[in-house]
């Protein structure tokens, strides 16, 4: 069973320990080596504190683990993350964060987000639709290959 929490400022280590797993394991047929290394490397964003802050964070655990988690930013209405450790992945885990995310956005159905290129079939699956592939311009200087979703 997966239960559900307010991610806080204090998990952030532990959330972004299980992010770069889910990268290195999740993305690694889907990006070069020098690509993956250095996105693997990155810090956590400086703006989760305040993300986390404003009620835009779950973590979701089964048998007291964290098993993955999700962040919104609200302002934009835009899906920052989901990342599921991969030890939990296939059990249901991103997509029952996907429904608890979408339920703290004010307009679920406009959310957005920019995907990476191995969870765009995810994506798809949970109702969002391609709009254009695309760079998003990394904040460790990459350029990211991905493709930008909306819901509906």
């Amino acid at each position: 069973m997966i239960a559900f929490l307010p991610a806080a400022s204090t998990d952030i280590p532990a959330l972004w320990e299980l992010r770069t797993r889910a990268l290195r394991k999740q993305c690694a047929a889907h990006y070069a080596p020098d690509i993956l290394n250095t996105w693997a490397a990155a810090p956590a964003p400086a703006a989760y504190p305040a993300l986390l802050k404003q009620g835009g964070g779950i973590k979701a655990h089964i048998g007291g683990e964290l098993a993955g988690y999700a962040i919104l930013e609200r302002e934009r209405n835009e899906v920052d993350a989901v990342f599921v450790d991969p030890h939990f992945a296939g059990r249901g885990v991103g997509k029952a964060l996907m429904r608890a995310l979408e339920q703290l956005a004010s307009h679920p159905t406009a959310l957005h987000l920019y995907a990476s290129l191995n969870a765009v079939p995810f994506y798809e699956a949970a109702g969002y639709r391609a709009i254009e592939s695309m760079q998003y311009q990394h904040p460790s200087g990459i350029l990211l290959d991905c493709v930008f979703m909306t819901r509906g």
